[in-house]
């Protein structure tokens, strides 16, 4: 499994969601059916976006692009989770491992960094409502897709040749059921102070920027909804954004708990509760919370469903 005197592990063990046998039909079934739901109806949410002419404005444009990402981001992880359900021995080798932590660390940013950027629209579309068409114009919105695309890459690239560049000496048993950067860093044999700061900078960095942009954004919303003076009107302004700021509080909310507690020695049952609902649950709530929130997506649907029967 691994060598000493400074040979490098070239497999991992992962710990798996769990070791007690009886809970293992229900999981599989239950996350099963978990995947397979986020992927039908972000695909779903993805068709509806390009076929309703009524959706064809920046606001559903990014969420296609987030629809997208949250198919990608729950396949690097559900499909390898699932599969180690039915098996005692979780193995995954360092490239695979590898591979895992870069597509994961690339999608978590890009979700962040398009949350923020879905903030700034609905910013501009109710405090600049006259000047929107102008402002969120379909190259703005293709550039600032491709710049979050672009940073997400990048820093993806720094993060995971800085971790998969330690010596990994054994032991190599990961206490979680994917390769993230926590677990990775506690295994390694080498010095991993720089590869902290690199964390802790990009973490920060995107997490607290994009949290940043999304306050600021909803403070000026807040601000101008005020502003309406009728009931109505302020209902109105405030449906159109109340999707979005339920996605940005479930996602932060998450990701608070299980970056921002103690380091522990040992993954407990919370924080594999709480990865679960990061990598799994979230991206299968977000197209639910936007068809069952949003109006117009509703509208859609209704419609849809009426020409089908």
């Amino acid at each position: 499994m691994y060598y000493i005197n400074k040979t490098k592990v070239s497999t991992f063990v992962l710990s798996g969601l769990t070791d007690n046998e009886q809970l293992v039909p229900f999981l599989f079934t239950f996350l099963l059916l978990v995947y397979l739901t986020c992927v039908v109806f972000n695909l779903g949410m993805i068709y509806i976006i390009l076929t309703a002419p009524t959706l064809q404005t920046p606001m559903y444009h990014f969420l296609g692009v987030l629809s997208t990402v949250d198919i990608v981001y729950s396949t690097v992880i559900s499909p390898k989770m699932l599969a180690d359900l039915t098996t005692k021995l979780r193995l995954i080798s360092f490239e695979g491992c590898a591979i895992q932590f870069f597509f994961f660390d690339v999608l978590v940013v890009t979700e962040a960094l398009l949350l923020s950027v879905m903030a700034y629209d609905r910013y501009a579309a109710i405090c600049h409502p006259l000047r929107y068409a102008s402002v969120m114009t379909n190259k703005k919105c293709s550039c600032l897709v491709l710049l979050v695309f672009s940073f997400s890459f990048l820093q993806s690239v720094v993060q995971t040749s800085c971790v998969f560049n330690l010596d990994f000496c054994g032991p190599s048993y990961i206490d979680n059921f994917y390769c993230d950067v926590p677990p990775l860093l506690k295994l390694a044999c080498s010095n991993s102070l720089s590869c902290n700061f690199i964390t802790f900078f990009f973490v920060s960095s995107c997490g607290m920027g994009s949290l940043t942009t999304i306050l600021v954004s909803y403070h000026f919303i807040v601000f101008s909804i005020l502003q309406i003076k009728s009931t109505e009107g302020r209902k109105k302004a405030f449906s159109t954004c109340s999707s979005h700021l339920t996605c940005v509080s479930i996602f932060y909310g998450t990701v608070f708990f299980i970056y921002l507690q103690p380091p522990a020695q040992m993954f407990g049952r919370q924080e594999k509760a709480g990865s679960i609902f990061y990598t799994v649950i979230i991206p299968m709530l977000n197209p639910l919370i936007y068809s069952l929130r949003n109006q117009e997506v509703k509208r859609v649907v209704k419609g849809s469903l009426q020409k089908c029967l």
